[in-house]
């Protein structure tokens, strides 16, 4: 489908998807995550709602019940590409990127910095302290707690970006 679809009621479908990403993750990741004019793929429920929305490269993202994007690693290289650091990233280290990279959780106390604006529940970019994308996943604490916090999960992953897709 294009990314000028426009739906059955006439509104302009990816302008309702730019306006959901600019307000879950900040002004200007709308148009990063769904560029006017790119071809894009959306996947519907039998009740016609948009579920999952691709790019040629892959999934951008998923679109949760509760009206939230859930990431997919596409999504996550675009909203890197997009967002100044650290917003909504969580930064590890050399010991966590093998692991995080097969898709493997990331737990507090191998964070190095977390984006002050995280909440629990937020989508969030796991990256190298280099700066590479990791994986994508969501957030089980705030971005100070990540940092606080010793023990426990700091991020559930949900696509780790192996090696081959870099």
């Amino acid at each position: 489908m294009s990314g000028h679809a426009v739906d059955e009621s006439g509104r302009n479908e990816g302008a309702d998807l730019r306006t959901i990403a600019d307000y879950q993750f900040g002004a200007s990741a709308g148009a990063a995550l769904f560029p006017p004019g790119e071809d894009r793929r959306i996947e519907r429920t039998t009740s016609g709602r948009p579920q999952q929305i691709h790019a040629d490269r892959g999934r951008i993202v998923s679109f949760g019940t509760d009206g939230r994007f859930t990431l997919g690693l596409e999504g996550g290289h675009r909203l890197h590409d997009a967002l100044e650091p650290p917003a909504y990233r969580v930064v590890v280290d050399d010991e966590s990127e093998p692991f995080v990279r097969d898709g493997k959780n990331v737990f507090s106390k191998f964070v190095l910095q977390a984006g002050p604006e995280i909440r629990p529940g937020d989508e969030v970019l796991v990256v190298h302290e280099r700066g590479d994308l990791l994986a994508v996943g969501r957030a089980e604490l705030d971005g100070e707690s990540i940092l606080d916090f010793e023990s426990g999960m700091a991020v559930n992953v949900r696509s780790g970006a192996s090696r081959a897709d870099d």
